[in-house]
């Protein structure tokens, strides 16, 4: 399973590769991050706002309390400077909870109700996993989008290239 350190680095890891991401859209040419693309969440920042809506309910299971979410997106995106502020603070939210776990806390599982109304009993270190995942999933959604943009590719957000460039204090 999942250590404490491992979470500190997944943790870690996700935060640096959100902010390599939002910088890559937030240079994009005026238009292009909203521009309705054939894609699931019709744009760049309406993808990257069902990755922070995700985020936040997984912050409230891991916390065991109700995240009060009937969707697992919001029928509109704020501008993505403030999707940026928010997705930093809810980043900061997840470095400073895996900072603080220890072996016991990161096992503890509790049953969650996913928005469908199902429920799954998962550990914290679970629960990280998805978090991690789903947002390497859906970045990957916006890295095709990218590729629609003239002379335009996604950030290398790689595991060596994250080990290479970020300090390693977890």
């Amino acid at each position: 399973m999942i250590t404490p350190r491992t979470a500190r680095m997944l943790t870690r890891y996700n935060a640096w590769s959100n902010k390599l991401w939002f910088d890559a859209i937030a240079a994009l040419p005026p238009g292009e991050a909203t521009k309705e693309r054939k894609s699931l969440f019709k744009n760049m920042v309406h993808t990257l706002n069902h990755n922070y809506v995700i985020d936040v309910m997984w912050q409230a299971h891991i916390e065991g309390r109700d995240h009060g979410l009937t969707a697992r997106n919001t029928p509109d995106h704020p501008p993505l400077d403030e999707l940026w502020r928010k997705q930093q603070e809810i980043d900061a939210w997840y470095v400073k909870w895996a900072d603080g776990l220890t072996d016991a806390a990161i096992d503890e599982r509790s049953t969650v109700t996913l928005v469908g109304g199902n429920q799954v009993a998962m550990s914290r270190g679970e629960m990280l996993l998805h978090v991690y995942h789903h947002t390497a999933y859906h970045r990957g959604f916006v890295g095709d989008m990218l590729y629609e943009v003239p002379d335009c590719r996604p950030p290398i957000t790689d595991l060596p290239v994250f080990l290479r460039e970020a300090p390693q204090d977890y």
